[in-house]
């Protein structure tokens, strides 16, 4: 399950960087950053845990 976010989050940074240079979805791309960010931080917490 980890393994899911931690790829979800990568795709989104993707998605945001790709986003963020054509300037075509406006402020969607960086609400998918935030998501993006906190996916990365729960899968660094719960690493932690293990």
């Amino acid at each position: 399950m980890s393994n899911l976010l931690y790829t979800i989050a990568v795709i989104l940074i993707i998605f945001w960087a790709i986003g963020f240079f054509a300037y075509s979805a406006g402020g969607l791309i960086h609400i998918l950053l935030v998501i993006a960010v906190i996916a990365i931080i729960l899968r660094l917490i719960q690493g932690r845990r293990l």
